[in-house]
Parts: structure tokens; sequence; C-alpha cells
């Protein structure tokens, strides 16, 4: 038996913590009690000693240590204060005015202002929430079918997940070993085509059962000229002049900048865009000129505070301005500006932002500290081994794995939070992928499309459940339920459109954290006339076999070109 024991300690004690977690029993505790047992438990059979456990300390303070998740409680704190400020309803309102009398056009409201939140929240649970609140109660009057508005709402609020800044990409960065900025950069073009995705369903439901998704009436309709003209003719010539306005000024900054990177470019451009139209309308208004619609007006106003705030954070972590953390305190400080300009900040909005804010990341920091008590069993009885072993033995190669690890990941996003997902499964999976030629930044984006879908998975699905606590009692269970089964369809399309064109994800311009170093030692006695030996070496080995990086060097010197 001790034996058997011995021989099979790594999967029984996989196998153990799948039990504990399926039995309901609180994750992070799980995962220490489990690393515990099982490190007492080899101490005892002789095969670990008890020297391990002396590490966990500092593993513990190296947690506590680690800078890249101070990100997580800037970022959740400058959600919960958006969602509290009162810019969620006023770009719900303006956006759905604005494709009010196209069909569907709350819906695409929602996905919309879904989007921007996303970019400038981070969170599920307040941009779930808040659209609930808003929104669904508009569709339901209007005629919407109650599926589709559950399913839009929900799969809306679900891009918080992989549009940055995303906290599952801060975690999936921070588990992979990989820059928090370069995960970002990656995971902007999936997102805003999983968005376009979500637009394009709504687009087919309007072509196909048109019923399910009507226009606004008229009477619905209040952003109105005095002469009953939307004003959308003068909103269309505002972004033609700011669209102008960038393309002039990005010529001009690559000309002038011949080596800046095109993000920064596109960046610097799009702010110029931003401000110009928001000054341009500042100037109507204080001068009374007439020069813009209401509606154009309207969506200025509402719409660049949220975008100058994403330029603020996502702007300066790309152009390489602020670290994560950085970018992630700067926009609670404008999450705190917005809040004051719309008259929404108080002392206990103050006091319910920090108590969440504080009570996730205590969540989040618990759960890491029991994956990494685990972590540190799991290793010493060669389960990263066994692991690696098991996945790389699958048929297939690469494609193989690929398909069973988000086969793996997808199946237990119906039980686990991505938080957990991320901490337990993403170190075992993600030094097979590395080993297996998968770049990483790559990788960590294709699994957090993947985890997206643990917050729409029915039954147990948390976007479900706080769509649920908020919605109006003629909106069934069952209705939210199978409102979201076409968004987690098109949620694992995406999963297979990143597999199928890898090039969806951006890594060319990822940081390089590989070190060239070049050392040259001047001997004592050397003649003036001679030539100096050097000592070359560097950090990145050679890969052919698999094996690490190695140091050779030699006194004599280098030969003359």
């Amino acid at each position: 038996m001790e034996q058997f024991l011995i021989a099979n300690m790594a999967p029984i004690m996989f196998g153990t913590l799948v039990v504990f977690l399926l039995s309901g029993f609180p994750v992070a505790f799980a995962l220490a009690a489990n690393g515990l047992f099982f490190g007492l438990m080899g101490i005892e059979l002789g095969l670990l000693k008890p020297e391990l456990l002396q590490a966990l300390p500092n593993r513990i303070f190296g947690i506590m240590a680690n800078d890249t998740l101070l990100a997580i409680p800037f970022f959740t704190f400058m959600g919960l204060i958006l969602e509290r400020s009162g810019m969620a309803e006023d770009l719900l309102d303006t956006i759905g005015q604005l494709f009010g009398p196209v069909r569907g056009g709350v819906a695409y409201a929602v996905i919309f202002v879904g989007a921007l939140l996303a970019a400038t929240t981070g969170v599920v649970a307040a941009s779930v929430i808040s659209m609930g609140l808003i929104s669904l109660p508009v569709m339901l009057r209007y005629g919407y079918d109650k599926k589709l508005a559950s399913g839009v709402i929900a799969a809306s609020g679900t891009l918080a997940q992989i549009i940055p800044p995303s906290l599952v990409l801060i975690v999936m960065a921070d588990q992979l070993g990989r820059s928090v900025g370069d995960m970002y950069k990656a995971a902007f073009v999936p997102g805003l085509l999983l968005t376009a995705m979500y637009a394009g369903y709504v687009l087919a439901m309007s072509i196909f059962k048109p019923h399910s998704v009507p226009a606004l009436p008229p009477e619905a309709r209040n952003l109105r000229e005095p002469n009953g003209k939307s004003g959308v003719i003068s909103l269309l010539a505002l972004i033609a002049v700011a669209t102008g306005a960038a393309f002039a000024f990005a010529e001009y900054y690559a000309a002038t900048h011949p080596k800046a990177a095109s993000d920064e470019v596109g960046i610097y451009s799009a702010a110029v865009a931003i401000i110009g139209a928001f000054v341009l309308a500042l100037i109507n208004r204080q001068l009374k000129m007439g020069l813009l619609s209401r509606m154009a007006e309207k969506v200025v106003f509402v719409l660049i505070p949220p975008l100058a705030l994403i330029f603020l954070v996502l702007g300066t972590i790309f152009v390489g301005i602020a670290t994560p953390t950085e970018g992630g305190g700067m926009g609670a400080f404008g999450a705190l500006i917005l809040a004051l300009m719309n008259r929404r900040l108080s002392w206990s909005l103050m006091k319910q932002a920090m108590d969440s804010t504080t009570r996730l990341s205590c969540f989040v920091v618990f759960i890491l500290i029991g994956s990494s008590v685990f972590g540190l069993t799991f290793r010493a009885v060669n389960g990263d081994l066994w692991v690696e072993h098991l996945l790389t033995s699958l048929p297939g190669g690469t494609m193989g794995f690929l398909i069973v690890v988000n086969l793996l990941f997808f199946g237990l996003a119906f039980f686990l939070d991505f938080f957990e997902l991320a901490f337990i499964l993403v170190p075992l999976v993600g030094p097979v992928a590395d080993k297996l030629g998968i770049d990483l930044i790559w990788f960590g984006v294709l699994l957090g499309v993947n985890m997206q879908t643990s917050f729409m998975h029915p039954p147990f699905g948390f976007a479900l459940f706080y769509l649920r606590s908020v919605a109006p009692k003629e909106v069934t269970t069952s209705d939210i339920y199978w409102g979201a089964v076409p968004f987690v369809l098109i949620q694992v399309i995406m999963v297979g459109l990143i597999i199928g064109f890898p090039d969806i994800v951006s890594i060319a311009e990822k940081t390089d954290m590989k070190e060239q170093i070049e050392l040259k030692i001047d001997l004592p006695g050397q003649d003036q006339g001679g030539e100096t030996p050097q000592l070359n070496f560097s950090t990145e080995g050679d890969n052919k076999d698999g094996g690490a990086p190695q140091l050779n060097f030699s006194t004599e010197p280098e030969e003359k070109k």
C-alpha cells in the first residue's frame, strides 16, 4: 500500500482536490488543506523531507510583495466607483436614443455600452447589474424577446473578462510569468471581435425574427431637434472633423517620430480626436453657436469622459508611460473625479466601494496562498512531470493539447470561478504549453476567452445570478438560462477562431525578457598592444533539445573578423 501511494501520489493528490472542490468546500482552504495533508503524508512515507514546508513562509511573503497583483484592487475600486457614478445610466440612455430608430437598437446600445464599461471597469458584476437595472425594463416595455434581452445583457457584461483592463488577464499574466501590458495588447482585438460577433447575432435576429427586436417607437425618442429631426447628421459631421484631425496628427507625428510604434501613433491620434471633439462641443455650448444638434452634444458630453478614462488607463499602459499597477491607480483617481463631476461622490459610496474591493482582494489573495501551498507539495511529488507526460502524450500533438485543455477548462467552468481556474489549472498547463512551443501570451488570451464562458454557463454562471437578482418577476430563470446559450456558443466559436487563426491575437511586439550581457575582463599583466580576452554569454540557451541555458567561455582572445 505504501509503495502504491508513493508511486501514485500526484494523481491521488489531484483527484482528492477535485473531490474537495466538487463537494462545495471553500476553494482556498481546500487547496491549502490538500497541500498540507499530502505534504505531511509524503514526509511520513519518506518521499519528502521535512525541510520542504520551510519554504511556505517565503512563498506567502512573495505573494504579498507581488506588485502586479496591486492592479486588482485598483481596477476593482475604479469599476465600483464608476458603477455608482451614474455613468452607465447616461451611456445607456444616450446610446439607446442614438440607435433607437434601428431594429434591435437598444440591444446594440447594450453591447456597445457593455464593451465601454468593460474597458473602464473590468468588473463583470458592475456591468451586468447596471445594464440589468437600466436596460432590461426598457427592452421588455417595448416588446423585446425576454430570452434575447437577458442573453444580450449577461453576455455584454462578461466582455469585462477579455477587454482590458480585465482582472483575469492580470491573473493570467502573473501565473504565466508574462507582462500584463503585453497581455492587454494581445487581448484587445479578440475583445473587439467578440463584441462585433454579439452585434452580428442581434443583426441576424433583426433579419430573421424582426418581432423579437423592435425599434423604439417615435414617442420614446426624446433627443430630437425642435423641427423633429434626429440630429444624427450633425454628429456624423463632428465625427468626420475629429477623424480628419486624428489622421492629420498621425501623419505629422509619424514624420517627426519615425521610430514611434504604430500603437503609440494610434493612441496619440485617437486622443487628439477625442480632445478636439470635446473642445468643439464645449465651445459650441458656451458660445451658443448652434453648430451641433442636441444628439451630438449629448453623445459628446456623455461619451468623452469614459473614453478619456480609457485612454488615461490603457493608453499610458500601451505606450509604456505607466505600468498596469500605475495605470490602475490613475484609473481609480479618474473614477473619483468622474463621480465628483456627476455629484455622486459621497462617504457612503466610498465605504461601499472600499468594502467590496477589500473583500475581492482578500478572496484573490487567499486563493493564491492556497494554490501556492498546493503547488509546493504537488511539484515536490513530481506532479508537474505527471501533468506534462499526461498532456504531451495526447494524440494530435500541439492541436490535441489545445483541444483537450480547452475542453477541460470549458467543463470545469460549469463549477469553478475564473479565479479558481486561473490559480489551480494555469500553473499546471502553462509550462507544458511553453515546452510545446506555444507562445504564452497567445495561450493566456485563448484561455481568457474560454474562461469567459464560466460566467455564462447555466446553471452556475455568475453573470446569470447577477442578472437574476435585478431582473423583473416576469423574466423567469429559464428565460435567462436559454437566453445565455447562443452567446456561450458564440464564445466557443471565438475560441475556435483563435486556434484556427492565431494571428487574431497580436503577439508580434511583446516585451523581450531575454538578457544579452557582455563582460570584458582586463588582465593586470597584459601588454598595451595586446588584445583583451572577452567573456560573452547569454541567458538564451539552445532549445533544440529543450535543455537549460548553458554558459560557455574562454580566456582566448576573440578572433578578428
